[in-house]
């Protein structure tokens, strides 16, 4: 029975490790039924912890104003990337728009059947799209009371108009999970799937149906938040992401340990070892084994990971810049997304001892770099290379 030791990335902490391994174990049941997966959770005992309470972060209040010129991508992921930082910004879009026409007296208002439909939805709770993760009905609750619904459902049909919703939904969660560094993101085909599902429950039409007038929509100017969202909430962001920033200063700098620890596990589970590592988790794996072998790791496995980079930059611990990569060091695959900002390739470093894959699931940075975990092209690439 081939065993994979899970070793996960910077910043993960409980309880977002455990919702993390089940994920990654439960989806190596469906792939390939026949592996164990053993996590090393080494986040509690080797991670980083601001030990004066975050005394060093500088901050006073004050925020710059600046403004986006990103431009949209053919998939809307630039659109997404505003969504998940204002979840209502197509709808405050399609209100702004010319009312199509009077209401003829004695008529219902056209956002009464949606709200209802919300509060409908709200009270079920997760069950319409579970992949998401929590919070679709607290969701689905808050925005049935938005006051930017009435117009909208006066300016837009009620099919396009059941999309936006969708959308702002569903965006208003996985912006939620990305707040909270959740370690678990939807690609972006479970992200539109949901959308879809949500739509019809919410009246829309076929899956993809109102999707012209979303374009349009999100290709207008939306808020833009840029630099002063993450200037206005320095400490919050700050105090969610120094176990990511300080988790990789520490094991570069006092890594001995967590070397060690990764050793003793791989002693004690059943051979052949396969290492899975993401992100820091990957330089964590990388490094141990150009180290000294690792007797029984028959495979390496990085996914999101900045190994080649420290390699490259001179950073990587235990090799320098050309120096070859170790004999003893077992086959590599090494997985990127190509709008993860954090994965690198390692084949044109290493010809003929790294394979690169190249993913796309579909998500912007910084969720591109959480979202490989509900991929699937990810574990297939894994599976078709097991010992």
């Amino acid at each position: 029975m081939t065993t994979v030791i899970f070793i996960h990335g910077t910043g993960v902490r409980p309880p977002h490790a455990e919702t993390l391994y089940a994920r990654v174990t439960a989806s190596f049941a469906e792939a390939a039924p026949g592996v164990r997966v053993v996590p090393l959770d080494w986040g509690e005992r080797y991670g980083a912890r601001l030990a004066a309470g975050g005394a060093s972060i500088p901050y006073d209040g004050a925020g710059a104003t600046e403004r986006d010129a990103e431009g949209e991508e053919d998939d809307g992921t630039a659109a997404w990337e505003r969504l998940y930082r204002d979840p209502e910004a197509e709808l405050a879009l399609a209100a702004a728009r010319v009312p199509s026409g009077e209401i003829p007296p004695g008529a219902a208002f056209a956002d009464e059947e949606f709200r209802e439909r919300l509060a409908e939805l709200a009270a079920r709770g997760e069950a319409a799209a579970p992949e998401l993760g929590p919070g679709l009905g607290a969701r689905a609750a808050a925005l049935a009371r938005s006051p930017l619904l009435a117009p909208a459902a006066e300016a837009v049909d009620p099919e396009a108009l059941a999309t936006l919703l969708a959308r702002a939904l569903v965006a208003a969660v996985i912006g939620a999970a990305l707040t909270e560094d959740a370690p678990v993101i939807p690609d972006g085909a479970t992200r539109d799937a949901a959308v879809d599902r949500i739509a019809q429950e919410l009246g829309g039409a076929a899956p993809g149906a109102s999707r012209g007038l979303v374009g349009r929509l999100a290709a207008r100017p939306a808020l833009r938040l840029g630099s002063r969202y993450a200037v206005r909430r320095r400490r919050a962001l700050t105090g969610a992401a120094h176990p990511a920033a300080g988790d990789v200063l520490t094991f570069l700098v006092r890594g001995g340990p967590l070397r060690a620890a990764l050793r003793e596990l791989v002693a004690v589970v059943e051979p052949p070892v396969v290492l899975l590592g993401h992100s820091l988790g990957g330089i964590i794996a990388l490094d141990t084994l150009i180290e000294a072998p690792l007797p029984g790791v028959r495979l390496l496995v990085t996914v999101g990971s900045q190994g080649p980079f420290l390699y490259e930059t001179g950073a990587l611990p235990h090799l320098e810049h050309p120096q070859p990569l170790p004999a003893h060091v077992p086959a590599w695959l090494n997985i990127h997304d190509r709008r993860d900002l954090l994965g690198f390739a390692a084949a044109p470093l290493f010809p003929g001892r790294a394979e690169d894959v190249a993913t796309d699931n579909r998500q912007p940075f910084p969720a591109a770099h959480s979202a490989y975990w509900t991929d699937p092209a990810v574990y297939r690439a894994i599976v078709e290379r097991l010992p």
